[in-house]
């Protein structure tokens, strides 16, 4: 059965809230605490397992001219040894960037397109004589890395158009050329952010299994119908002949959106071998064969009256990938978030031959943000503007390229402000850098305003009265860490009037119906709307099995009610001659094209900053988010923390490192990658403002998961200017960046006598 939301979200059973929006804990939390949560390289052991160690390029370009594994195959223990000469014909893609609809091939030929790409994949008994005999194998390599681009600042101005989909198009209103021109106040500057690593605790891995011509892949990835549909491609194999399993989840971050050569090598070779494969990637593969966060160059443009109010407005983002693939989206936000009448955004993309980039955290806005707001603040500083004032007078209540006729379906922004600057004190700021002083720390206060935009995916669901009155609840849906187990659980008990502990969740399997699975922020919102329908089906169901009028049926206390009448659910499961469920697949209208959709915040930080070392501390993080309903407050917080985390990881620590002679990220593990630890995170605040939004959702929620990281970074750079009185638009802002500042400061001022 299908169904479609295309209007806005009319009173429902959800509103009683008995369940959603309760804090309720994580339902799996009690697995994972006690390990008994099976991740992708933990499932049951399979009878007689072997072991695969993947062997990565150690050029960045060329080709393999020769490969000799005849050391590796003598080594005892091993069972198989591939590379691109004995590797079975695979589905091609145009792009070596894997997308939804892409093959992903793994040594297809000799080409190499960048460093740690698949050359070889070693099986054996145990994963240490797997690893033993691919340190064996020989390869020579036709080296062609120095012809490669390894920098984006060397070839932005060869680059092209991001693509022709809406959210690459250029924005394009008014004259903006001219409209800069007369402005009162102008300001041009350029922001630059870095390569960035998502770092996930869990490795990527697989274990790959067949029974005759059917394969059970378990694997770790946040889109089991992507990986459902690529896979089958690569392989060349029928999807229907291919079941896909990623119950949990140890992080994704956006890297875990494609798959990689853990899955399809570990496919093959379990199939040659007629056992079952394991493979994980090891930490320094992750940086190189994996996804990153590519890195931007961005030029902001503003041109305002004398009092604050903007009306021309340009971003320019620049980024890069290899040939084929996708940009990182910087300047999205930049189209809806301000009001400007001269409107000049463009995305532009270079190619370059480092690893492949794709999704991260907040995709776009993540880095977006960094630039906007820290210019947003620059601003406000040259119209002698408080930062908040100058973002309130150019909010704006419907989508500026479209006009009032596409109103935002909520907003509240400015409520975001205000509120977050009551509640952190914002009246303590002194506008003037370096003012305020603790001891020798120089204490500074930032703002920023979060943006993320919001997306609905279509989504199916099963739902099922068992005997005993329980539910069962199926669905592709998985659970990175962000609470889908719970939230869903809550969604159908809220609808079917039981409690969070009569919901089975089973979520992360290819045989349950296609969900929306976890990106994007769209998770919860896309697949609560499947479950939403499928409960609404099984009310109709159970009622008519009860003998009651399904219109007039009322669900509550484990109980079906028609006026004075009631039965117990496990009454009418027992009753029934067929199973009680529903199964429901749900799509999405065009709601999102007559509204302009997302989720709002506003982030405020405190930081020190030693007047000698620079060293640079946060103090206090206080995030206020304006996301519709809010259906678990003690997941949704845990997801703005986890997001606010990694804001101040993106501002102060995380960098890839090119190495433009080899053509690889350097620092590719954690001992080199820097991300925050306990002792660079204070006390972490977040704020939910009561919203329902009818048109996002019949939940009438909207993404939360990437919100909490949007501005978050920005506010810390916001926050570290006013402190230190050095401007950084280089991130991350480390204290070599600061004492330069003051270096250059201390040289261009007179001395005495001069």
């Amino acid at each position: 059965m299908s169904h479609k939301f295309d209007q806005p979200a009319d009173i429902n059973p959800l509103d009683q809230e008995k369940v959603l929006t309760r804090p309720h804990v994580r339902k799996e939390g009690p697995l994972k605490v006690t390990g008994q949560a099976t991740y992708a390289y933990e499932y049951q052991e399979p009878e007689n397992p072997a072991y695969g160690y993947m062997v990565g390029a150690g050029v960045a370009r060329g080709r393999v001219k020769s490969v000799d594994v005849s050391a590796a195959e003598a080594l005892p223990g091993v069972l198989l040894v591939l590379t691109h000469e004995n590797m079975p014909a695979q589905g091609k893609s145009d792009t070596p960037v894997p997308q939804e609809d892409d093959a992903t091939p793994q040594m297809p030929d000799d080409q190499v397109d960048y460093y740690h790409q698949a050359v070889a994949f070693v099986v054996a008994e145990t994963y240490e004589q797997a690893r033993a005999a691919a340190a064996a194998i020989v390869i020579e390599y036709d080296d062609q890395t120095g012809e490669g681009d390894y920098s984006l600042a060397e070839v932005m101005e060869d680059a092209d158009k991001a693509g022709s989909d809406e959210e690459s198009k250029d924005q394009k209103i008014g004259d903006f050329a001219a409209a800069f021109k007369r402005a009162d106040v102008q300001l041009d500057v350029t922001y630059t952010t870095p390569y960035q690593s998502q770092s996930p605790m869990e490795p990527h891995a697989s274990i790959a299994e067949w029974d005759g011509d059917q394969l059970t892949l378990y694997t770790s990835h946040q889109m089991v119908h992507w990986v459902h549909r690529g896979l089958s491609m690569t392989l060349n194999v029928p999807q229907k002949n291919i079941r896909i399993v990623a119950q949990f989840i140890g992080g994704g971050f956006g890297s875990k959106l494609m798959f990689y050569g853990d899955a399809v090598l570990s496919a093959v070779a379990a199939r040659q071998l007629g056992r079952p494969v394991k493979c994980a990637l090891t930490r320094p593969q992750i940086y190189n064969h994996t996804s990153h966060r590519p890195s931007t160059i961005q030029r902001l443009r503003f041109g305002t009256d004398g009092e604050g109010r903007i009306y021309a407005i340009g971003h320019d983002a620049y980024s890069g990938n290899l040939p084929g693939g996708s940009a990182e989206t910087a300047a999205n936000q930049t189209k809806l978030l301000y009001a400007g009448e001269h409107r000049l955004v463009r995305q532009r993309l270079s190619e370059l031959h480092l690893p492949p980039g794709g999704s991260m955290r907040a995709p776009g806005e993540a880095v977006g943000l960094l630039a906007l707001e820290c210019a947003m603040d620059e601003l406000a500083e040259k119209l002698d503007l408080d930062p908040i004032e100058l973002r309130v007078i150019n909010d704006i209540s419907y989508d500026p390229a479209k006009g009032p006729e596409r109103p935002f379906s909520s907003r509240r922004l400015v409520d975001c402000l205000r509120r977050g600057a009551e509640e952190f004190g914002w009246d303590q700021r002194e506008a003037q850098p370096g003012a305020r002083r603790d001891g020798e720390w120089l204490i500074g206060l930032g703002v920023a305003s979060a943006f993320r935009g919001n997306l609905l995916k279509p989504s199916g669901a099963t739902l099922r009265l068992e005997k005993g009155g329980k539910i069962t609840l199926e669905t592709q849906m998985t659970d990175i860490g962000t609470g889908s187990y719970t939230i869903l659980g809550q969604t159908a008990a809220e609808m079917l009037g039981v409690g969070l502990d009569d919901v089975e969740v089973r979520l992360g399997d290819s045989e349950f119906p296609k969900s929306s699975g976890s990106g994007g922020s769209w998770g919860a919102n896309s697949a609560g709307m499947g479950v939403y329908y499928a409960a609404e089906e099984l009310r109709k169901v159970i009622a008519k099995a009860a003998g009651y009028d399904p219109k007039k049926a009322v669900f509550k206390d484990g109980e079906v009610w028609e006026g004075e009448k009631c039965t117990r659910l496990g009454s009418v499961a027992a009753n029934a001659d067929e199973p009680l469920e529903a199964t429901v697949n749900a799509s999405v209208g065009d709601l999102n094209k007559q509204y302009a959709q997302a989720s709002f915040g506003a982030h405020f930080c405190e930081v020190a900053v030693h007047h000698l070392t620079a060293e640079i501390r946060v103090r206090r993080l206080l995030s206020v988010a304006a996301a519709g309903r809010i259906f678990n407050p003690v997941t949704a917080r845990s997801q703005c923390l986890g997001g606010m985390t990694m804001g101040v990881g993106a501002a102060l620590m995380e960098e890839m490192h090119v190495d433009g002679n080899l053509g690889l990220f350097i620092n590719h593990d954690l001992a080199e990658y820097h991300v925050p630890v306990h002792a660079d995170i204070p006390d972490l605040d977040v704020i939910f403002l009561e919203e329902l939004d009818d048109k996002s959702s019949p939940l009438k929620g909207k993404g939360v998961g990437e919100l909490g990281i949007c501005g978050v970074g920005a506010a810390v750079a916001n926050a570290i200017y006013n402190a230190a009185g050095v401007r950084i638009r280089d991130y991350p802002l480390t204290v070599d960046k600061v004492l330069a500042g003051w270096n250059e400061q201390a040289a261009l001022t007179p001395r005495a006598g001069d």
